[in-house]
């Protein structure tokens, strides 16, 4: 029989869902509880709700509420799970939560959150039994300057594999931490469409470049078809005057803008004259 608090615990859930624009869901599992109180009061502050019980329960809040398209948020509900509620845009939640993350190496039997690549280069190992134990994992070695080398780059595990006690081992003599501390956010629900995580990783410093350079052409593009504008004007005036002291240079036309490089060019053409004719 379902208890009063569990009904109670349910219908605030619903009431949430109901409530919030985004509803996402989280997986908590292998985070350590230090490091859960940190996120969850981080969180709070920024206005973002966090709601942890049995999976029973999140699912049959998801069932009873009456937004669109929930089922396909449910399915995405694994490992140690727990409901996110904001009233942000899912880009800047998943943001927030990735730059509160931090590099912790890999343990046995966790699971690759993406492809775990060795990178070929030198290593601080002089030759001895770590040539077997590196093989062992599939990383190729060579001797160089009295130490190892990895020959090429070698993914030692793809995302969703368990990792090994042999890998997990490997990257923590070559000190690879490729696993991430902090919340790990599955996927969210914004009127009616279920993102996954990935779908809202936005590389910042990418971005930026994009929009620069898309500015850039932008301009360029205006001022070659001499659209005005508050940005072109002036460079269009400095470009019209460029293109006709040309014309007047080339033809001649003295005024006092093409005067001085007149004479000099009527200059230069006498004594190339001059050299020509050996006066």
């Amino acid at each position: 029989m379902v208890s009063q608090q569990k009904k109670q615990l349910v219908q605030q859930l619903i009431k949430d869902i109901d409530q919030y624009p985004i509803v996402g869901v989280l997986n908590l599992q292998n985070l350590p509880a230090q490091q859960l109180q940190t996120m969850r009061a981080m969180l709070k502050q920024k206005g973002v709700k966090l709601s942890m019980t049995k999976k029973k329960l999140l699912e049959l809040a998801l069932d009873q509420s009456k937004k669109e398209n929930l089922q396909q948020l449910k399915q995405k509900i694994r490992g140690m799970p727990a409901l996110l509620f904001t009233k942000d845009n899912p880009f800047a939640l998943n943001a927030l939560i990735e730059k509160n993350k931090s590099e912790a190496p890999a343990k046995a039997g966790q699971t690759a959150p993406r492809d775990i690549i060795v990178k070929a280069g030198p290593t601080s190992f002089a030759p001895g039994p770590i040539i077997s134990e590196l093989a062992a994992v599939g990383i190729k070695t060579k001797v160089n300057a009295g130490k190892l080398e990895v020959i090429q780059d070698t993914t030692v595990a793809k995302e969703g594999d368990v990792i090994s006690p042999k890998v997990a081992e490997t990257l923590k003599r070559l000190d690879i931490k490729p696993m991430e501390v902090g919340l790990n956010l599955v996927a969210v629900w914004e009127e009616g469409l279920v993102f996954d995580a990935k779908q809202l990783h936005i590389d910042e410093k990418e971005y930026t470049q994009n929009v620069i350079q898309a500015a850039t052409w932008a301009m360029n593009l205006a001022v070659e078809a001499a659209y005005p504008t508050s940005e072109t004007t002036e460079i269009l005036l400095q470009k019209a005057f460029r293109e006709a002291k040309a014309v007047g240079v080339e033809y001649a036309i003295v005024n006092k803008e093409t005067s001085d490089e007149i004479i000099a060019r009527s200059e230069r053409q006498a004594l190339s004259l001059k050299r020509e004719a050996n006066l």
